[in-house]
């Protein structure tokens, strides 16, 4: 019999739930779908929060041909030969057939562009799926062809709703005596994940092996225990782990790191993706307390690229390492969020008149460019002269932070600018 999960697949958008944002009344997703005018797009999401659900009832509800590719075993002739597919399927009925792509952000950019001619066309409609940022992994001429949707992990209100629908309505669960009397382990160990929560509501009900079963804290927390695979074997903690690697070397303890290193790599991580987590970790919470950690995890990300692994748990190890041992700082983080902000408060303020470019005569007339001074002409390469607009000419984004590298630039900019910088 197929996974409690399976069985509960929905088949319309009335028996979706959760992601209300996109498919709710009046939502985005929902609208295209009743109009039958669905155009390319990418669902961005964490694991089990129906990213492929969703792609099956918008063909199912469209009626029209659906052709799905794993990023994972496909190559450039599995997508041209869909794409020839897909060609010939037009000619019986009028609606564009669509391309679900699962784990879209693992398709080489060779496989990408071979996409791009059949999506520019309308061939295909593409919907792909994935559980990274496209921005980082999808090339820049498909995604400026798609729209990007991002779905939610589910909320508590979602996982009791889809709990009652599992146990009152699957044609296993519902000819037992299920009595919940406790949800919060259930729910905290789904973490927001429909499959996750199907997948221990099963385990459950199985290690009670009759046909009165009680749900209790206490029941979950054992069985999970006794069974640790069983609702993770193909990596579904992926978020709960890659959390508590990033914190333990925020948290600057570097066994806890290795630990979750090892639990990732054990599990079947992509290296990459745990070398992409160790740059954004050196840019965040390191920064400008050691510099050097972001060139020597961005070193460790081109040596997992180049030799794969096993080898490349080597690298990631002495990155994971050397950020967790090292002096920690976000004031770089800090000050672009800052700047961010203030920029989406104040808008586009005019930039000073002596730092804009003056490449025609007119522009030199109404004043760019007038009175900079060029600060490699002065003692110490440095001349003061206002950087900022008018209206933001006292505002401060960076400020430093208590560590030895970051009291060096404090003073520096103190000995440069007075009082500007004084804390």
């Amino acid at each position: 019999m197929q996974p409690l999960a399976e069985r509960l697949r929905p088949q319309s958008l009335d028996d979706y739930i959760g992601q209300t944002h996109l498919v709710g009344p009046g939502a985005v997703i929902r609208r295209m779908i009743e109009q039958r005018r669905v155009s390319s797009f990418i669902l961005w999401g964490p694991p089990g929060v129906g990213k492929t659900t969703l792609a099956h009832i918008i063909s199912k509800t469209l009626e029209v041909p659906f052709f799905t590719l794993s990023a994972v075993t496909s190559g450039v002739k599995d997508v041209r030969e869909v794409i020839e597919k897909a060609k010939s399927s037009t000619f019986f009925g009028k609606h564009t057939p669509i391309l679900f792509i699962d784990e879209i952000h693992r398709f080489s950019k060779s496989q990408q562009d071979s996409l791009l001619g059949a999506v520019e066309r309308g061939v295909v409609t593409l919907i792909g799926a994935t559980t990274e940022n496209p921005s980082f992994e999808v090339i820049r001429p498909l995604l400026s062809r798609c729209q990007v949707y991002v779905l939610k992990s589910l909320e508590v209100e979602d996982l009791q709703k889809l709990l009652h629908h599992a146990i009152t309505t699957d044609v296993v669960l519902k000819d037992k005596h299920i009595e919940v009397r406790e949800t919060q382990a259930l729910f905290r160990y789904s973490g927001g994940d429909a499959r996750k929560l199907l997948n221990i509501l099963e385990l459950v009900v199985e290690s009670q092996n009759n046909d009165e079963v009680v749900i209790t804290d206490e029941n979950v927390s054992t069985s999970l225990q006794q069974n640790p695979l069983a609702y993770d074997k193909d990596g579904e903690m992926h978020y709960d782990i890659i959390s508590a690697f990033i914190k333990s070397i925020r948290g600057s303890d570097p066994d806890a790191a290795i630990y979750y290193l090892a639990r990732m790599i054990e599990g079947g991580e992509d290296p990459v993706f745990i070398a992409r987590r160790l740059v954004i970790s050196a840019s965040e919470d390191i920064g400008l307390a050691n510099p050097n950690a972001l060139l020597l995890a961005n070193a460790a990300f081109d040596a997992v690229n180049k030799i794969g692994m096993p080898e490349g748990r080597i690298p990631l190890a002495e990155a994971t390492v050397y950020l967790a041992t090292s002096p920690k700082s976000n004031s770089a983080y800090l000050a672009v969020d800052n700047a961010l902000q203030y920029v989406r408060q104040s808008g586009n303020l005019p930039i000073p008149l002596h730092l804009r470019n003056a490449p025609t005569k007119l522009m030199a007339q109404l004043g760019y460019h007038k009175d900079y001074q060029y600060a490699h002409d002065f003692p110490g390469n440095f001349i003061n002269q206002q950087y900022l607009p008018n209206d933001a000419v006292n505002q401060r984004f960076w400020h430093s932070q208590s560590n030895p590298a970051e009291s060096k630039l404090q003073q520096r900019m103190e000995s440069l600018w007075g009082d500007r910088f004084k804390k």
